[in-house]
């Protein structure tokens, strides 16, 4: 029998100094045109540049008095309903210490939201939408359609740096099924997370490997392409903000071997080691997707010493050491050291079947 739910949606907007940019998305909050009540998770994880100033303010200047707050040694909770949009219910976390730092999770203060909505959307705080019926076309395409555990919809880029839009972002040129191989083969960028509705369940024991990803929505995307179908809207619908000094994908140090960003990536290779063990079916996918992955992050040898790709070489060498011949040789021609200094590599990457004369 389906689970009943106490709501039909939960939001959840994750923030981190954005004071700039968190109104816009709070409007986008507020202009949504619901037939039922929308939960609005806004969790500040104590931020510097006075962001939880901005968004108490918003409260008091759009929201009735707060029907409930609370204080905990980890966040001031408020809780407040939109004067004009009963609808739209606002549960407000500012949190007291920065717990990404930390690596303390946030999503059990959202448990009693989450754990009882239907579905979840998505948006970060540097994000927001423009079409007021985002929610309902979303939701109700879910409510008609219960083999699908997610929806999306087409998205336009907005540069910070060049102060204006830059491009419309589309999965497909009109409203269809999404192929799974393109969720896991076109990573997370592919369906941004702005544009997510998805069926809550999905992530009901949800394995460790995808909680411990540094990036939390491509597994997540992988996740409802495995359980389920799952669905392009071809409306615009959300705005992408890129060229954000706070934006995490924006600070990653790409192509480099340094620890935090081998980090990011074996916690993201663990995601789809793990994929290919637990969903066999799936597994030629998820090892050709490891190869893709891993061939694409070499460091670039213009940019990084030979040091630094001999020790992304090696972080990854179990991995390389099981590849097929085409990846092998995709490797080398993505490289530039590999057969320097005595082909130091050429056993590793071919085994017995090592190529005597290569010269890059």
């Amino acid at each position: 029998m389906e689970q009943e739910y106490k709501f039909m949606v939960c939001t959840s907007c994750m923030t981190y100094n954005h004071a700039p940019y968190i109104v816009d998305a709070m409007n986008g909050f507020t202009m949504q045109e619901t037939t039922f009540p929308v939960y609005y998770l806004i969790t500040d994880d104590a931020s510097t540049d006075g962001e939880p100033d901005v968004i108490k303010q918003y409260l008091a200047d759009f929201f009735q008095t707060p029907y409930r707050t609370e204080e905990t040694d980890d966040y001031h909770l408020i809780c407040a309903t939109h004067k004009t949009n009963p609808n739209c219910n606002f549960i407000v976390f500012l949190l007291k210490y920065n717990h990404y730092s930390i690596k303390k999770s946030k999503l059990p203060y959202q448990a009693e939201w989450r754990d009882n909505a239907k579905y979840i959307a998505l948006c970060e705080g540097d994000d927001y939408w423009i079409d007021p019926m985002k929610l309902q076309k979303q939701a109700i395409f879910l409510d008609a359609h219960p083999d699908y555990t997610m929806v999306c919809n087409r998205i336009r880029t907005y540069s910070e740096k060049k102060k204006r839009h830059v491009r419309e972002q589309y999965c497909y040129r009109r409203s269809q099924d999404i192929v799974f191989k393109d969720i896991v083969n076109r990573t997370g960028l592919f369906i941004p997370t702005c544009s997510i509705v998805y069926r809550s369940d999905v992530t009901d024991n949800y394995p460790d490997y995808c909680k411990k990803c540094c990036v939390g929505d491509y597994p997540l995307q992988i996740m409802c392409g495995i359980k389920g179908k799952t669905y392009y809207i071809d409306d615009l619908m959300s705005i992408y903000r890129i060229d954000n000094s706070t934006s995490w994908m924006g600070n990653q140090k790409l192509g480099s071997a340094s620890e935090a960003r081998l980090k990011v990536l074996r916690s993201i290779v663990d995601v789809f080691q793990g994929f290919a063990k637990d969903y066999p079916q799936y597994n030629s996918i998820f090892q050709n997707k490891i190869a893709n992955y891993i061939n694409r992050g070499i460091p670039k040898r213009l940019i990084h010493s030979k040091a630094e790709q001999k020790r992304y070489f090696s972080f990854f060498e179990e991995e390389i050491r099981r590849y097929n011949i085409f990846w092998k040789i995709d490797l080398i021609i993505r490289s530039s050291y590999l057969f320097i200094d005595g082909r130091p590599y050429e056993k590793l990457f071919f085994g017995n079947h090592c190529v005597k004369h290569i010269r890059l």
